[in-house]
């Protein structure tokens, strides 16, 4: 192709742009001076000029072009019918090319004359598309056969018609930023050479081929119906990079409506057919046709009329976390699970600019939602562009922008290219059922598929997984003993997702994580990854009450209307922060009128803060010790932010995190950002049915709403509510914590050195513990920019025609920036400026801590208090604070052994996860798990681990020692405090 035919083809393309933009333009002016009546008539008739156009254009450009126009015609859901009904004869019926060229490529590849190789060569075409014809014979061996033959030069046109697509796209963006089609465009340049070598297309047939099992129709018999598809795919004959030869299939073409009625052919059931194919594709294979047209199906003239696939020129690799992935998001979408879509994003490489999960959500569903006949288009596109200027509005309001600056603003950050073809694949499906005129329910079709894909990831026996124990260097002897139980924990089905990691004398000697992530999360568990603890979070926040006490901000004998005035109603004047932290306050069940009322309420801080401030107690303060499941954490929480001046947040930070220097991996209400490191609850149900069978147990001294027979009903529904975005991101300082094992672990390893920060944690814990920003950032718009490479780049990929599938989507693992909310209603809070992210974690010069006391350069502690251990089991000097037989000390839950004497404290939460320390023998332990049960399966760990180390176990974990005493007498008493 000479430059001024080259130059030629350029203008035509960029004249034609230009005239269709202005002519729409001017549509729309026009129209604001016309009667409402002729409106759409106005509209129709442009329609139908413009789509003349483009087709005639795309006839005399062919190349690219075609391509285009076959996509578009597809696309009945959205585009006026003029176009498709120009556009469809695209499909197949393009001019051919002579056949003295169709002969000349046949012979030159192969070698031989045509009458060497064919006994009958039919020369009209049965089809000519953009790329190649197609022609019918008959090989000298008497097989029928078709004969795909590449135009000539066609590999010139396409290549230079990508450079020409790639300059309208950046036009389009600058003239209408919020139509910025240069992910879709940058895939496409990078796929479509692919199609351009038949050798390539023909081992793509024989792949598919056998992935469907098109040659072994129902001889499987272990193949599950629910996977298996019934659809024919020609047998590949041979092949060269620009021939190639098939196996005749006689079949009618999807447009040929009088064929198809003719046969009796059913169209819904074919359509349904060639979707469920494809959903086995992606989902079961991870190799998938990335051009599903009309012009690439036949289906079948005898019964059961079977569709035909043809042209796998375009096929998209994925990797298995790819298609996990694409799982997730399918059933987050199908559910409305935010959480598990956020996730999916990040493992896929999709990230967005700002913290918008409900628009995420709502785009999300579009992909899979139910297509509507074409006759319903106009419907589909005006509620398309609805919910689009809805998300605008919600994304102006959210960013604070001007009109001008918000059509100017893309949300999507990074867009990974495997989407970019699984989502025109699914528009390419959509479109076909409405030019059929049929209705497909995408969500019942494509869910086995995607089940399959979760299902199959994950190894529920570790004896099946060499990879169910994440693979790290071994700290210790115990820990490798500890490893091999944890393994035959696994395989009694006691286990799906854990961590344990243990301190001895300050070192780490454990730090194990194993098992899978969720349910329908086969990913496994890593040290870094954040599990849901439930009451172990009430430990922490007892913590940082303590750690205001030490700072001097805060007195354990202070009644709390004093630093909160509006506490003092109802008779709570007499209430004193140690009646909080003894669970002696008498406000046990002030949390039960929050959640039957409306349990999503428990995220509105400032809102329970104000219940908690107008609540009456049940019983005199002091007088009698029950456990404040829920209203604990508002107490501590109230306290801490009136008698610091600080959010909650921050002296968590302050007075915590950056001490420990555990950044990113313990969270009391998590920020946006993090979702892809959420491991995902579900239930024991071995556990469940048995406590659900257990009378009330006076003698637990738990409230009345947290009897046994209530907690086996409060944990049947925990893990749907607590996998819930709202609840994981809200401020529950009883109930969200979010922690790594060895985060949780650090923490129990400083307070029983009295408050003195531990060495750093272990080198050999990958990633490092503190290295993940401790407030995620979404990127800047600017700092994207400049990672996108250059128009030079791209070309220059272009002719090398590089396929390396996995290049570009190797994204960091969490989003860089962004706000935390604070509350459901939205209302947020910002770091304080003088608070310092680097790792080095330095004290901020608005620091609460007592820095005028001279410490250690080489010793570092977050309290002060010499008699710090005392304060927490509200023993010695602090005797008088707590009731001195009570299951609770100040905060903490004091443990014990038989003979009745203290050996440390901890906290524990319903899912069974833990943090404890010996105090005495400098031991800290805690243990992270997403299968909630009610103790047994973290009573043994622990009883394994302080047995290996011939340390004191304690009482509470002694029950749970042996399989046999795993009985419901056992767990009447459940390990949740």
């Amino acid at each position: 192709m000479g430059w001024g035919n080259i130059y030629r083809r350029r203008m035509s393309v960029f004249s034609m742009a230009i005239l269709i933009y202005l002519d729409y333009k001017a549509v729309q002016q026009r129209e604001k001076w016309i009667k409402k009546s002729k409106i759409s008539a106005l509209w129709q008739r442009a329609h139908e000029r413009n789509a003349k156009r483009v087709l005639n254009l795309i006839i005399k450009l062919e190349g690219l072009w075609v391509k285009l126009g076959q996509y578009l015609s597809t696309r009945a859901d959205v585009l006026p019918e003029p176009y498709i009904s120009l556009l469809k004869q695209l499909q197949d019926s393009l001019p051919p090319r002579p056949v003295q060229e169709v002969s000349q490529t046949i012979e030159r590849e192969f070698g031989e004359s045509m009458g060497g190789m064919f006994m009958d060569f039919v020369e009209t075409p049965l089809a000519t598309a953009s790329i190649a014809q197609v022609h019918r014979a008959t090989l000298v061996d008497g097989r029928q056969v078709v004969v795909k033959v590449q135009h000539q030069g066609i590999k010139t046109i396409i290549l230079e018609d990508l450079k020409n697509a790639k300059s309208i796209v950046d036009w389009i963006a600058w003239a209408e930023p919020q139509y910025d089609f240069n992910p879709i465009i940058d895939e496409w340049c990078k796929e479509a050479p692919k199609e351009l070598d038949f050798n390539s297309e023909a081992e793509n047939t024989r792949i598919v081929s056998a992935n469907l099992g098109c040659k072994n129709k129902h001889e499987d018999s272990n193949k599950k119906p629910a996977y298996e598809v019934d659809v024919l795919i020609p047998e590949v004959i041979q092949s060269s990079e620009t021939v190639l030869i098939l196996e005749f299939m006689d079949g009618i073409r999807l447009n040929d409506c009088e064929s198809l009625e003719a046969f009796g052919v059913n169209k819904q059931k074919v359509v349904e057919e060639i979707t469920r194919a494809y959903a086995h594709q992606i989902y079961v294979d991870g190799f998938f046709n990335g051009d599903p047209h009309p012009g690439n199906f036949l289906v079948s003239k005898d019964p059961p009329h079977r569709p035909i696939l043809l042209d796998f020129g375009l096929t998209k690799k994925l990797s298995s976390s790819m298609k996990q992935a694409l799982a997730k998001m399918f059933f987050a979408a199908a559910e409305g699970d935010h959480v598990a879509l956020l996730s999916a994003f990040a493992e896929m490489g999709l990230r967005l600019r700002l913290d918008v999960p409900e628009q995420a959500m709502e785009v999300s569903t579009l992909f899979f939602r139910t297509s509507a006949p074409a006759n319903e288009a106009f419907e589909t596109v005006k509620n398309l562009s609805e919910q689009r200027a809805k998300n605008l509005k919600v994304i102006q309001e959210k960013m604070k922008l001007n009109q001008k600056e918000v059509k100017r603003f893309n949300p999507v950050d990074a867009f990974p290219g495997d989407i970019v073809i699984f989502s025109r694949v699914l528009n390419l499906l959509r479109g076909l059922s409405s030019t059929m005129n049929v209705r497909i329910v995408y969500l019942d079709i494509m869910r086995p598929f995607a089940e399959y894909v979760l299902q199959v990831g994950i190894n529920k026996e570790p004896s099946v997984s060499a990879e169910w124990i994440y693979s790290k260097p071994i700290h210790s002897d115990v820990e490798a003993k500890l490893r091999d139980f944890l393994v035959e924990l696994g395989n009694d089905g006691k286990i799906l997702g854990i961590q344990v990691c243990a301190y001895k004398d300050g070192e780490v000697i454990i730090d194990t994580s194993a098992g899978m992530l969720g349910r329908y999360d086969p990913r496994p568990v890593q040290p870094d990854s954040l599990f849901p603890v439930f009451s172990v979070t009430k430990g922490i926040t007892a913590g940082m009450l303590h750690w205001l006490v030490d700072n001097g901000k805060l007195k354990l004998e202070e009644n709390i209307a004093n630093i909160w005035p509006e506490f003092k109603s109802n008779g709570k004047d007499l209430i004193k922060v140690h009646h909080v932290l003894n669970h002696t306050s008498g406000l046990h069940n002030v949390s039960v009128d929050l959640s039957s009322e409306n349990p999503l309420l428990i995220c509105d801080w400032d809102e329970c803060l104000n219940r908690i401030a107008l609540s009456a107690p049940e019983t005199e303060p002091g007088q009698e010790q029950l456990y404040h499941y829920l209203s604990f954490g508002w107490l501590c929480g109230g306290i801490i932010e009136r008698a610091s001046g600080k959010k909650f947040q921050e002296i968590l930070e302050e007075g915590i995190i950056q001490p420990l220097s555990i950044d990113g991996e313990l969270y009391i209400g998590i920020p946006p950002g993090v979702e892809s490191r959420l491991a995902s609850l579900t239930i024991d149900t071995d556990d469940l049915n048995k406590v659900s069978g257990i009378n009330n147990r006076p003698d637990l001294r738990l409230p009345s709403s947290f009897q046994p027979d209530k907690i086996s009903q409060l944990a049947a529904i925990t893990p749907a509510v607590f996998n819930m975005l709202n609840i994981r991101r809200a401020i529950i300082p009883a109930a969200n914590g979010h922690c790594s094992a060895r985060a949780l672990a650090r923490y129990y390893a400083a307070l029983a050195d009295g408050g003195v920060v531990p060495p750093p944690h272990s080198r050999l814990s990958k990633p490092p513990l503190g290295s993940h920003p401790h407030i995620p950032k979404f990127p800047s718009h600017e700092t994207s920019k400049k990672q996108k490479g250059t128009k030079k780049e791209l070309l220059a990929a272009l002719k090398n025609k590089t396929n390396n599938s996995e290049h570009g989507h190797k994204y960091t693992k969490d989003l860089e920036g962004g706000s935390h909310i604070r509350t459901a209603s939205g209302d947020t809070y910002a770091r304080l400026i003088n608070i310092e992210t680097s790792s080095s974690n330095t004290s901020t010069t608005d620091s609460i801590s007592n820095t005028d006391e001279p410490q250690s350069s080489n010793v570092r502690k977050i309290f002060n208090n010499p008699r710090i251990h005392d304060a927490f089991l509200g023993v010695g000097d602090y005797g008088d604070l707590a009731l001195p037989n009570g299951r609770f000390g100040l905060g903490f839950k004091r443990y014990n052994t038989r003979d009745g004497s203290y050996i440390g404290f901890g906290h524990s939460g319903m899912g069974g996860s833990t943090g404890f320390c010996d105090v005495n023998n400098r031991f800290a332990i805690a243990v992270t798990l997403n299968k909630m049960s009610f103790g047994a399966t973290t009573g043994r760990i622990i009883h394994f681990v302080c047995s290996e180390l011939n340390l004191p176990v304690p009482e509470d974990y002694l029950r749970f020692a042996e399989v046999e005493h795993d009985t419901p007498q056992d767990l009447g008493q459940p390990l949740i405090n």
